[in-house]
């Protein structure tokens, strides 16, 4: 599949493959968290989708605002705890790697 927006929903199949599977939770991680991560996000929460943002594998950049210089750092924690909110779990990879661990062995 060939993505041509930030959403991953936007102009593609992923709703119908992920519905076809019966998915219904979703892992996030990449780049750039200002865009396509934002982006994706908030579209797989309004389509009725649980997601999972993996903040410590997820990238972005610096950006210009009213003539200043927004770090990459301040971008970050900006759309993460926007995303926290509402839209999305925001977790570290140890944490979504335990998740799934737990969900592939239960009781171990």
């Amino acid at each position: 599949m060939i993505k041509h927006f930030p959403s991953s929903f936007r102009e593609t199949d992923l709703e119908k493959l992920l519905r076809a599977q019966n998915i219904s939770e979703l892992i996030l991680c990449g780049a750039m968290t200002h865009m396509c991560i934002d982006t994706t996000a908030r579209a797989a929460f309004d389509l009725g989708f649980t997601c999972y943002v993996v903040s410590d594998a997820c990238a972005t950049r610096s950006l210009l605002f009213d003539g200043r210089e927004v770090s990459a750092e301040d971008v970050q924690a900006a759309f993460m705890s926007a995303l926290g909110m509402v839209f999305a779990k925001v977790e570290k990879t140890e944490n979504i790697i335990n998740l799934l661990e737990s969900v592939t062995n239960p009781g171990e």
